[in-house]
């Protein structure tokens, strides 16, 4: 029987694909081992959001043949870059974001490529995962973007928008129920483009499930319709937990990134959200050191950010992507700026998370204990529907329970 270590970067669906690879190789009699030195074969079900990303990739995969492992790249690195990967001598086998789901019967038969076109691929690719051992689960409802963000190349690693039918989420979810989970995360590359349309499948979900709580991956502003909010105002499933996909706080960066809505636009959505509901946790994505942001745009940004009524910034410095119309636009910006800029981002970030959890101290909340009495600790691990992971001194594991949130100390929040 071979060993193999997988290790699966980026995005919740990269993740849960991974969780799936790894689950059809344990079908096929391959062993999952926790560490790269008890391994034969090393996969990377890698990620190509950003450049550091491929890098990164590419160490790891020198590193495993180093070790003296069989390499397998996987993932949106090997569905774009492809063939010519092969050239490189510390990877082995090379297979595409679909291909990977019959990666047992690829490696006995000692194929060392296969990468589907996934540019005419119209139909969703139905996976499913049998994992018990947790509380919360991610379903992927949709594949692929056809959005054409002047930075992005995923696209050409995922392939056209496709979604899966409404049939079959709602049978994963009610299996996912049955097992024992509480929560399922609704993912996929670009969910506001589900056919058919979020709100609907949202409907459906909150008749046709017996799950106690869902929540939502990442959308567009313009995605999060007043219908929508209406909608999940009233649901007795929803976490009140959204993230938002904005890019830039700067209407000309917007333009340039060719994101379709106005700084204004989602201002006043995140306040009408803040609105709506009882301390929701607001996320959102943002580029820094875009091409051509000047230091008066980037001061917008900063303006914006800091009078937003968001929780909690996800940053990171802009990367040139190859075959993007951003790579052949005029302004790049050197690494350090890039990088200063991100960093004046992450600490308006670590001030609005700080102000959102003292804004839940002495709240009563909905907890899902996820993880057993820790021994050195004696505390319990759980997570509340907005979005707050916190410490309790008593629980059940896989359970629901009211606490009140009551201490904070350091990045660690405590309820009892």
């Amino acid at each position: 029987m071979k060993k193999f270590y997988i290790k699966s970067m980026g995005c919740k669906a990269n993740q849960f694909e991974g969780q799936i690879v790894a689950e059809k190789l344990a079908e096929s009699n391959f062993v999952q081992v926790s560490s790269e030195k008890d391994a034969d074969i090393y996969i990377l079900n890698s990620c190509s959001v950003t450049h550091k990303s491929d890098n990164e990739a590419m160490y790891l995969l020198r590193h495993a043949h180093n070790l003296g492992l069989k390499t397998v790249l996987t993932g949106c690195i090997a569905q774009i870059e492809k063939e010519k990967l092969l050239k490189e001598a510390f990877i082995d086998y090379v297979y595409g974001n679909e291909d990977k789901f019959k990666i047992a019967e690829l490696l006995n038969a000692n194929e060392t490529y296969a990468v589907k076109d996934l540019m005419n691929e119209t139909e969703f690719c139905k996976v499913t995962l049998e994992d018990t051992s947790k509380t919360r689960i991610s379903l992927k409802i949709q594949d692929g973007c056809d959005n054409r963000c002047s930075y992005c190349v995923i696209p050409y690693g995922r392939g056209k928008s496709r979604s899966a039918d409404s049939e079959f989420i709602i049978n994963e979810i009610n299996r996912y129920s049955l097992i024992g989970y509480k929560e399922v995360i609704l993912t996929g590359i670009h969910i506001g483009l589900y056919e058919g349309g979020i709100l609907n499948l949202l409907r459906e979900i909150e008749t046709k499930t017996n799950i106690p709580r869902y929540r939502l991956g990442s959308l567009n502003p313009h995605e999060i319709t007043k219908e929508l909010l209406d909608f999940l105002q009233t649901s007795s499933k929803f976490c009140p937990h959204f993230h938002l996909s904005l890019q830039s706080a700067c209407n000309e960066t917007l333009k340039r990134m060719n994101r379709h809505y106005t700084v204004e636009y989602y201002l006043e959505q995140i306040d009408d959200i803040n609105s709506r509901f009882k301390n929701p946790f607001l996320g959102s994505d943002i580029i820094a050191g875009f091409v051509g942001e000047t230091e008066k745009e980037f001061e917008t940004t900063v303006e914006n950010l800091k009078k937003s009524g968001l929780s909690q910034i996800h940053t990171f410095p802009y990367s040139i992507r190859k075959g993007t119309i951003a790579e052949k636009m005029e302004g790049h910006l050197p690494d350090k700026v890039k990088e200063e800029r991100a960093g004046i981002i992450k600490t308006i970030s670590a001030d609005k998370f700080k102000s959102f959890l003292v804004s839940n101290l002495n709240t009563e909340q909905e907890v899902l204990i996820e993880k057993h009495k820790d021994d050195k600790t004696g505390m319990f691990k759980g997570i509340t529907r907005n979005y707050i992971n916190l410490l309790c001194n008593s629980g059940e594991f896989n359970t629901l329970k009211k606490v009140t949130l009551k201490e904070i100390r350091g990045n660690k929040i405590y309820a009892e």
